[in-house]
């Protein structure tokens, strides 16, 4: 049996994903979806974007003749309705990952969410066909955002233990990964229950001989507190951060239940520049109530964040939330212009700072496409290099290079 693996989404779904692969003591897993026996989806659900493009791909699938598991945050949002008319074979939980076996070899339709409380056992101790290494340590959210879905299908915030994360990241360190990235659903919250914090696992984890890079997933505000400054000058910390403000306009924010302050965030924003980070930040366009006066506002704060990288998208209503039921909708045309005018003032801020910060990159190459090697530097910039010597998965330090609007060249 050929078992072809499907992943959508985040950082988390690669983990995820990995993981399920490690549980996996039968079949063969190819990476040729056309000769594939078994089609197992690891799905999204953050936008209505994310379950079609997931539905799409089932039809697909089907149309191939695939026997179809699916798993992920659509198995809870859409599993259901997937499973009774038909399109998958089966469906489970993450909680429910140990099972591959199991279920690969059921020959009765199945469904099995299993609950949103659980929280890994297992290790992940290699990636196929990555030159980084991630590890999710903690899932689920605490958060009660308006728009937000990823609470229900993902449970309430819950952390491995560090012991288990130190381990894991030794192993991944000794299977070649020098390249960590922290992720999980809502990673600042790291260790609330145990009364430590992200700050103070990440001094560990700097610790361990062989790690050069550590990255982080997406931090609230509110989350960088005095143990996170502490690791701030750590050699070992990429000088990108990706914080999530989803709106720069007070009134919206409250709207849409966030906990963070536009004035507080812009401080924050700005103490981090100064110390040399590149910014990045997710925004929500288009979320009803954003009126008129309401994005002016929000697009002159906006300006005012030294912001370097934007994950911005155009509001999506969420079956089940609170934000689905409001009024004051924006039409499609004056959401996506909206959308482009931010991604254009961030564009050029991010031009302007490889320009100002034109330093010694630390790159570790990813892959070649076409004639050029890629990777991604400290900010998180990507760097395209030309070279007639075999570059993939080096460490390079790159002093001679052109700054371009569209990036960096070598």
């Amino acid at each position: 049996m050929k078992i072809y693996f499907k992943t959508f989404g985040c950082r988390t779904n690669i983990y995820d994903t990995q993981l399920i692969k490690s549980n996996l003591k039968s079949g063969e897993i190819t990476h040729d979806e056309q000769g594939a026996d078994v089609v197992v989806i690891n799905s999204c659900t953050v936008t209505n974007g994310a379950d079609a493009d997931v539905r799409n791909y089932v039809n697909k699938m089907n149309r191939l003749g695939k026997k179809i598991l699916l798993t992920g945050c659509g198995a809870v949002s859409r599993g259901e309705e997937l499973y009774k008319n038909g399109a998958v074979f089966g469906v489970f939980g993450m909680s429910q990952k140990e099972k591959i076996d199991e279920f690969l070899g059921s020959e009765s339709k199945f469904y099995d969410i299993g609950d949103l409380s659980s929280v890994e056992k297992n290790l992940v101790s290699d990636y196929e066909d990555h030159t980084k290494a991630f590890i999710k340590i903690q899932e689920g959210c605490d958060f009660n955002c308006s728009y937000c879905i990823i609470p229900s299908v993902r449970g309430r915030s819950r952390s491995s233990s560090e012991d288990a994360i130190l381990k894991e990241a030794v192993s991944l360190v000794a299977n070649g990964f020098s390249e960590i990235v922290l992720t999980g659903t809502n990673i600042g919250s790291y260790g609330k229950a145990a009364g430590t914090s992200l700050g103070a696992l990440l001094q560990k984890l700097g610790g361990i001989r062989g790690i050069r890079r550590i990255r982080l997933g997406s931090i609230e505000p509110s989350q960088i507190d005095a143990s996170f400054r502490e690791i701030l000058s750590e050699p070992w910390l990429e000088r990108h951060l990706h914080i999530a403000l989803q709106h720069t306009s007070q009134k919206m924010l409250s709207i849409m239940r966030r906990r963070n302050s536009a004035l507080r965030d812009l401080e924050l924003f700005c103490e981090l520049a100064e110390r040399g980070f590149a910014l990045g930040t997710d925004f929500i366009v288009a979320h009803p109530g954003e009126s008129e006066e309401l994005w002016l506002e929000a697009v002159e704060n906006f300006k005012k964040f030294p912001l370097t990288h934007l994950h911005a998208f155009i509001f999506s209503p969420r079956q089940g939330t609170a934000s689905a039921s409001l009024k004051g909708r924006i039409d499609g045309k004056t959401a996506k212009a909206r959308l482009k005018m931010l991604q254009n003032i961030t564009a050029l801020n991010n031009y302007k700072f490889r320009l100002s910060h034109k330093v010694p990159l630390n790159v570790l190459i990813e892959r070649k496409n076409g004639e050029f090697y890629e990777g991604y530097d400290q900010f998180y910039d990507k760097i395209w290099i030309e070279s007639d010597e075999d570059l993939s998965k080096k460490w390079m330090e790159i002093r001679d290079y052109e700054v371009k609007f569209d990036g960096n060249f070598a």
